[in-house]
């Protein structure tokens, strides 16, 4: 497995520190991340999920922790537009640049909006997918945020 993906690329171009993470990567596991979290170690709440969706017809991209659902009509409110909607899958790879199951924030062949659930920044690391099946990328939230000139919001469902 390569250890050098757009996304490690991209915040070592910005100086941001992290450590990665490799796991075996099941792909016929029911929910990805929460098999992620099981495979590396540590709370579902750390281990966040990358979610594309569409905002008023354009592309974005929801963070979250891999526990729980995204509020489309939270994430819509946090962006800024009227009504979300999940992206197909190979809409979310074509845009991306990466297969499901390794879609990470970074590094993406086309920058959007970025909406990262606010409840990550109690932590005091996270993990986000490396770019590619079975490699996560351990940061501080605060510093993921500032790399992909995200907003932090409530965007998890009830």
């Amino acid at each position: 497995m390569s250890k050098s993906t757009r996304a490690t690329q991209m915040l070592e171009k910005l100086g941001v520190a992290f450590k990665l993470h490799a796991y075996d990567y099941d792909p016929n596991a029911e929910a990805i991340g929460l098999a992620a979290a099981a495979a590396v170690g540590v709370e579902p709440k750390r281990m966040l999920k990358t979610l594309m969706a569409e905002l008023d017809g354009k592309p974005v991209c929801a963070v979250i922790a891999s526990d729980k659902e995204v509020s489309m009509k939270k994430l819509a409110a946090a962006l800024g537009g009227k009504s979300a909607k999940m992206m197909k899958p190979a809409d979310a790879e074509r845009l991306t640049g990466y297969h499901v199951g390794g879609i990470s924030p970074f590094g993406q062949k086309k920058r959007v909006p970025v909406a990262i659930d606010e409840a990550a920044l109690a932590e005091t690391t996270v993990y986000l997918n490396g770019g590619q099946r079975g490699l996560q990328i351990e940061l501080d939230p605060n510093a993921a945020v500032t790399a992909l000139g995200a907003v932090a919001r409530p965007i998890a469902a009830d």
